[in-house]
């Protein structure tokens, strides 16, 4: 247990999340408009329908969105901010960064650190255990980590019915000041080449036999059940759970290998109804449980990363939490804001279509 123990990372101030923020745009293109696409048939399909984003958006603008939510239910003013770190595997520019644009547009400029986070779909959650360590080594007050993606799906492929679009945000402040504590944090990394897009390609591919067994279950598994056995927890000490979705059935395998029950993870399990945000499938999920959790509630957090990775996060809920969440846009109130579009108009919106 005392060698666990020394695996966590626990900054020496204690830190929380004082705002947070969700955006999820509003088109929706359904799986089975896919599948009559390039099958020409009805059957099966991994979700229900997935967010798209519309001509003029991208990371960046979805970024501000999700970013002004935070600000709203933290109470602070942008100005303060000292760092704004945007993850995600979709920057809309190869060389320019993508924070430095949402820092300039929610006015935290110039007195700021900004920088650009990449690793693949935990790109959020590592620079939100990046904010932890700003703020909790006292460099920092306030630090703002963003995962958010226009994730991409080469048409007709499996990834093409569950690469959606979306994310969070969230201020990482002093523990007196949270609406959730942060209790401590852990991270599996490993080599396992699962996903990837070189700089060439337009889009990703897939390891196959890697995706599954030694990189989605292996990593997710490891560093929740590391960071529980440390902490001295077991899953009947949380009432909720979140883990990355790539799709609706590998976090509820996950949670039931772990011994999570299914209305443990309920709230935070959006992949059904928006596909897969990537960046910020897990910290959505975050923002959804959030927007229902009551204080004392115990929150697990899990990402996942291809490449690959995973940080588990242990949060408690603090009485703040009822006096903020109604001051910005909840999660459910961008899924519930919804626009069903053909695979005809998702093909001009995503570029599926060139004209030369």
């Amino acid at each position: 247990m005392t060698e666990k123990k020394n695996l966590l990372l626990k900054p020496s101030r204690p830190v929380g999340i004082i705002g947070y923020g969700a955006y999820v745009p509003r088109y929706r293109l359904p799986a089975t408009e896919i599948l009559r696409v390039w099958k020409g048939s009805k059957g099966g399909v991994p979700i229900k329908e997935k967010s798209v984003p519309g001509l003029d958006e991208d990371v960046a603008t979805m970024s501000i969105e999700a970013a002004r939510n935070a600000i709203k239910r933290a109470g602070i003013h942008a100005h303060q901010l000292r760092a704004v770190w945007v993850g995600s595997e979709s920057h809309p520019y190869a060389v320019k960064p993508t924070s430095t644009i949402v820092a300039e547009a929610i006015g935290a400029v110039p007195h700021v650190q900004a920088g650009d986070w990449e690793f693949a779909c935990k790109a959020g959650t590592e620079a939100f255990v990046a904010a932890m360590g700003f703020v909790g080594s006292e460099m920092a007050d306030y630090a703002m980590a963003i995962g958010m993606d226009t994730a991409q799906g080469k048409p007709g492929s499996a990834l093409e019915y569950t690469a959606a679009a979306g994310g969070a945000a969230f201020i990482v402040g002093p523990s007196e000041e949270s609406l959730a504590i942060v209790e401590a944090s852990y991270s599996y990394v490993t080599d396992t080449p699962d996903f990837w897009r070189r700089a060439d390609q337009k889009y990703p591919e897939h390891g196959s036999r890697f995706t599954g067994e030694p990189a989605y279950f292996e990593h997710s598994s490891k560093a929740a059940s590391t960071l529980m056995e440390a902490m001295g927890t077991t899953p009947k000490d949380y009432q909720w759970a979140i883990f990355h979705q790539p799709n609706a059935k590998f976090p509820m395998r996950v949670a039931k290998m772990l011994g999570f029950s299914k209305e443990q993870i309920e709230p935070g399990l959006l992949s059904p109804m928006i596909g897969n945000t990537y960046s910020g499938a897990a910290i959505i999920g975050l923002t959804a449980t959030l927007d229902i959790a009551r204080p004392g509630d115990r929150i697990l957090m899990t990402s996942f990363g291809s490449g690959a990775g995973s940080d588990a996060i242990s949060l408690t809920v603090t009485d703040k939490l009822l006096e903020r969440r109604d001051l910005a846009l909840k999660t459910q109130d961008y899924i519930a804001r919804r626009k069903e579009i053909d695979y005809a108009t998702y093909a001009r919106m995503r570029g599926k279509i060139t004209v030369k």
